[in-house]
């Protein structure tokens, strides 16, 4: 009996992994459906525009945030989790971790390390939210974390840009 239960627990336990890879799977294909242009406002008063593109064979998606700083983030999957870096405009490279709630439209990313930060409490990006409400409209929340530790958030609405507008 014992014998059984162990063999149970070893089919459960190596069964864990691919559930997280299927779940991490299921957020970069989530992440790929804002494949296009978006626009919107920031903070609501300032226009913002970004475009979403797969590259690399699939295996990454590019994010441009066009205007005062144009940033990118790239986003791709990392066996059984999705990652990303975002290039900041005040020079470092966060990389963050995502998690997808279970609504299957939020997605959280949360900070893990940084490229070309002086010191782990270097201001950087911490936290992003992207939220998306359905396949035309979706939300991204950035979290700047200063040196101080004191936090600046940028709220983007957009809405995707349809082909003729």
């Amino acid at each position: 009996m014992n014998h059984l239960r162990t063999i149970a627990t070893l089919l459960i336990l190596s069964a864990v992994p691919a559930f997280a890879q299927s779940d991490a799977k299921a957020t970069f294909e989530h992440l790929k459906a804002l494949n296009g242009t978006w626009e919107g406002k920031a903070n609501s008063d300032r226009s913002v525009k970004i475009v979403f593109r797969p590259t690399s064979g699939g295996s990454a998606l590019l994010s441009e945030i066009l205007g005062a700083e144009d940033m990118i983030t790239m986003f791709h999957l990392d066996n059984d989790r999705v990652l990303m870096t975002h290039y900041c405009g005040v020079g470092n490279q966060p990389r963050m971790q995502a998690t997808m709630a279970s609504d299957g439209k939020t997605i959280t990313f949360n900070f893990i390390d940084g490229t070309n930060m002086s010191s782990p409490k270097a201001g950087h990006m911490d936290h992003l939210v992207i939220t998306i409400a359905d396949a035309d409209h979706h939300t991204e929340d950035w979290t700047f974390v200063q040196e101080d530790g004191k936090q600046m958030k940028e709220h983007f609405e957009l809405a995707r840009v349809k082909d003729g507008m």
